[in-house]
């Protein structure tokens, strides 16, 4: 069985050299299958972002909100830095935002553009770029307790260690902060025999893993209920891996996980549930707010939710947008795994 050493030595490999230009290369339809950006995101990445930057990008969704104007981001397997240069034109001069890959050949097109990408600007980003391995990420530089968000874009899934990436994002996040990432999920749990070969290993195929395995395992790293932002069906088009990967059925998934910040938690388990309304304060999205695709909220509505998505709302970066109160009246709505799994195969 492969060692952690040679996992990553095999990702560099397949995305340093093998995939040198750019995603056209790639052997399913991960890339392609992601729902179009919000608009405004659309067009940082069309005017602002350098060419050589969105020629190498790789991911299967759009982890990144919006509204994170002044924040401190953090992106894991950041790349040639699509996502993260998205990010510091959102997060503006008061923010920044921290990239972390082991890849060199991706980590000097980040670093190389980040000239040319403050002169579109206007101004000289706080955007760094950090050589390291996404599962010991405070070895790389990154400080426990420093970011606000975390975004991540198809890249936990090429991961030998995903617990210890999630446990390391958990303590990067301040309190009330959220790890926002789109990424490759299976129907089932995939062979351990798959994982040996090294196409589908790079693929994100043989490291994906059944969508109940991650949401415990979120859990237990000390993140609120996994919420699930936005879901694609993901298509093996090559026919060779296609029959190696047999029946098994794979998604991209766009995850919201929160950490929980108790200090300013009034709703739990235990108590009444609440009704929110949102204060159309996020930029671009005024008129309505998603916060997964169970909860969306009118602005100035005042819209039912249980205690887990009101402790969310009041104790989360979003609470300055939104404001909570107790209801005499229970909810129960909370989403859990095996719903995630039936509505993913739906698709």
């Amino acid at each position: 069985m492969a060692s952690s050493s040679e996992k990553h030595d095999n990702v560099k490999d397949y995305y340093g050299k093998v995939l040198s230009d750019g995603s056209s290369g790639l052997k399913t339809n991960a890339c392609s299958a992601r729902a179009a950006p919000h608009p405004t995101v659309c067009a940082i990445i069309r005017t602002k972002v350098p060419s050589a930057v969105n020629e190498r990008f790789y991911g299967c969704g759009n982890p990144i909100p919006l509204g994170i104007g002044g924040m401190d981001v953090l992106d894991l397997g950041s790349g040639c830095g699509r996502d993260s240069y998205v990010a510091a034109a959102l997060a503006g001069p008061e923010g920044s935002v921290t990239g972390v890959d082991m890849t060199d050949e991706l980590l000097e097109v980040a670093r190389a553009n980040v000239a040319p990408f403050a002169e579109t600007l206007g101004y000289r980003p706080r955007l760094r770029f950090l050589a390291g391995y996404i599962e010991d990420i405070q070895a790389a530089g990154v400080e426990p307790e420093s970011a606000d968000l975390c975004i991540s874009n198809c890249v936990v899934n090429l991961s030998p260690n995903k617990r210890a990436v999630l446990q390391g994002v958990f303590a990067a996040l301040r309190p009330g902060g959220e790890f926002h990432f789109a990424d490759m999920y299976a129907d089932r749990v995939v062979p351990p025999e798959l994982a040996e070969n090294k196409v589908l290993h790079g693929e994100g195929l043989a490291g994906a893993l059944c969508v109940p395995d991650f949401e415990r395992m979120a859990r237990a790293a000390g993140f609120a209920q996994p919420r699930v932002l936005d879901a694609k069906r993901i298509d093996v088009l090559d026919p060779a891996l296609r029959e190696l990967v047999g029946d098994t059925q794979y998604f991209s998934v766009t995850y919201r996980l929160f950490k929980p910040d108790g200090s300013k938690t009034i709703h739990t388990a235990d108590t009444a549930s609440a009704a929110a309304v949102y204060r159309g304060t996020v930029d671009g999205c005024e008129e309505k707010y998603v916060l997964d695709i169970h909860s969306s909220f009118e602005a100035g509505v005042s819209t039912p939710v249980d205690a887990d998505t009101a402790a969310v709302l009041e104790s989360s970066w979003l609470a300055k947008h939104f404001v909570v109160e107790t209801l005499e009246t229970s909810v129960n709505d909370k989403p859990d795994a095996a719903p995630t799994l039936a509505m993913l195969q739906s698709l």
